[in-house]
């Protein structure tokens, strides 16, 4: 539904886009990530029509964005960063220019306005002017017109700024049920919406492609991702080099600062299951184990290694 080919995008010297290429489809959710400065609001941009590459081509549902710029914008629904809104109105007001903007019927208008209220949960301040609401009530509101026209495709550039805690859940959950039917590409700080709405994840950095891929491919790229860390009892004598001989483990170091003075961390070879090899020799040998854990790999150390360049 997005088709992205060789985009660039340069401002005088500065090159904010280079050689981008990649494919959204239906059912997709692209956590569109990257440090600030990345060029990822310029991306969403030029796939929005709103700024005009230097040179490539973006395509949205088959129409080229810039030879066919209505019938591109028609199916996209576009949440810019920072939402800029006209103060002076209210959020019924602002919805209804929107709406009319948009081409919905007059006679579809205020059930369709409301409905949408409410899977943003703004009803309660439609009548209030924007300026008088608070950052979070107004990244709903810009949620809300992005949304408005049922696109088919979704741009949301930090959806979920502002949010308190509560609200980003219910906006998660409403990108997860849009997803079924809808592309939704998501531009976030927030690492944690990843695993929690994302079913594809790009890093770029300095505006070229670094990583793509699924978020569980993300986590393995992580240090240590997949090591067992074990502790046993104060009375319990464990030989290291038993630990160090198992399937599946490539070595064996003394437990992180926290762990018990008897704990260890088991790291994998890649190859064989350490999990599996651990607790069938646990049990063979009467091992005492008080606890067990397997790291999932942090995406936030992933993110580090990709855009600092110190990845493997």
């Amino acid at each position: 539904m997005i088709e992205i080919r060789n985009l660039s995008k340069s401002f005088g010297p500065l090159h904010a886009v280079q050689d981008l290429s990649f494919n959204v489809s239906k059912g997709e959710v692209l956590g569109f990530l990257g440090p600030n400065g990345a060029g990822k609001s310029t991306t969403m941009k030029m796939v929005t029509g709103f700024l005009e590459p230097t040179s490539g081509h973006v395509s949205v549902c088959g129409h080229d964005v810039q030879k066919e710029p209505l019938a591109a914008k028609r199916r996209i629904g576009y949440l810019p960063e920072g939402a800029p809104l006209y103060g002076d109105m209210t959020p019924t007001g602002f919805l209804r220019f929107i709406a009319e903007a948009r081409g919905i019927p007059s006679g579809q208008r205020k059930a369709r306005i409301a409905e949408v209220a409410k899977e943003v949960h703004i009803e309660g301040v439609m009548g209030q002017r924007i300026e008088t609401l608070s950052k979070g009530f107004k990244r709903r509101v810009g949620l809300a017109q992005a949304i408005l026209h049922d696109p088919d495709v979704l741009i949301l550039d930090e959806p979920t700024d502002g949010l308190d805690p509560n609200q980003k859940h219910d906006v998660r959950q409403l990108i997860l049920d849009m997803s079924k039917d809808k592309c939704i590409v998501l531009s976030t700080h927030i690492l944690e919406e990843v695993p929690a709405v994302c079913t594809r994840a790009i890093v770029i950095a300095k505006g070229r492609l670094e990583f793509d891929g699924t978020p569980t491919e993300m986590r393995r790229l992580a240090e240590g991702y997949g090591a067992i860390s074990v502790e046993f009892t104060a009375t319990n004598s464990v030989d290291v080099e038993a630990l160090g001989a198992l399937d599946g483990v490539a070595r064996v170091e003394a437990g992180a600062e926290g762990m018990g003075a008897n704990s260890y961390v088991l790291y994998p070879d890649g190859a064989g299951n350490p999990l599996q090899s651990f607790s069938k020799a646990a049990q063979e040998r009467s091992w005492d184990v008080s606890n067990i854990s397997v790291d999932a790999g942090h995406l936030d150390q992933v993110f580090r290694q990709i855009t600092s360049g110190t990845r493997n």
